[in-house]
């Protein structure tokens, strides 16, 4: 069961990404959110302090909390998830949209990485993810086709990881991830709606099934103004 106080921020928290507060509006005063919510000033702040966090308010000295940002959308990286699972938590319309789906014979680097033979080929895949009207990220697959034999635009729009899971039968266990903040590159200001930013967030992973085989390479390439990654770690 979760504290008062994340009750409060989760409530708080949908208002602002549903437009009930807007970007520039001024929350309630503590005292008035004490009243609204039935909960101590301590317990308020713990809300409000948790919203400034996570970068939707600042709070400013004679003014109150200020929503500064209602337009972020959080990957959590300590599971695995398809973008169809986290896309269905956003608040707003995702899509996506298949740009290449093809198979292909791999170069050194992915022949090396996904440890593959002479004669093995791979899926060469670019999504993009539509949120809200705006090309978001861009994720860029290889995909052993030993293992994964048949993919095609029907799949990778709805669900790869259900089809894999559900159709194939595989199963799906662990994989290593690394970020980077990169310059972006042609094909990022080609397919991406990028605005004025010049760099991009770069999520790459290997992806392995339960008996240890690695049959995903992906690059997801992200504008780094809507996303916020965040963990769990304990020491």
């Amino acid at each position: 069961m979760a504290a008062k106080y994340e009750d409060i921020y989760n409530s708080l928290l949908d208002k602002i990404k549903f437009g009930h507060f807007k970007e520039g509006d001024i929350l309630p005063s503590e005292y008035d959110l004490m009243n609204e919510y039935k909960a101590s000033r301590d317990t308020i702040r713990k809300s409000l302090q948790l919203l400034s966090n996570n970068g939707c308010i600042q709070k400013h000295k004679g003014k109150g909390s200020i929503v500064i940002n209602s337009n972020i959308y959080n990957f959590e990286f300590g599971g695995i998830f398809s973008f169809k699972e986290v896309s269905s938590k956003m608040y707003g319309k995702a899509e996506t949209i298949v740009n290449k789906c093809e198979c292909i014979k791999p170069n050194l680097l992915i022949k090396k990485t996904l440890k593959l033979n002479d004669n093995d080929r791979v899926w060469s895949i670019e999504r993009i993810r539509n949120i809200d009207g705006e090309n978001i990220i861009l994720d860029i697959d290889f995909i052993n086709a030993s293992i994964i034999p048949f993919i095609d635009e029907n799949i990778l729009k709805d669900s790869l990881y259900e089809y894999i899971e559900n159709n194939l039968k595989l199963k799906i266990s662990y994989a290593e991830r690394e970020i980077s903040c990169e310059k972006v590159n042609n094909n990022d200001k080609k397919l991406l709606d990028l605005k004025d930013y010049d760099m991009i967030i770069n999520v790459e992973s290997k992806t392995f099934l339960s008996d240890t085989r690695v049959f995903q390479l992906t690059s997801a390439r992200h504008r780094p103004d809507k996303f916020k990654f965040r963990d769990f770690a304990r020491r």
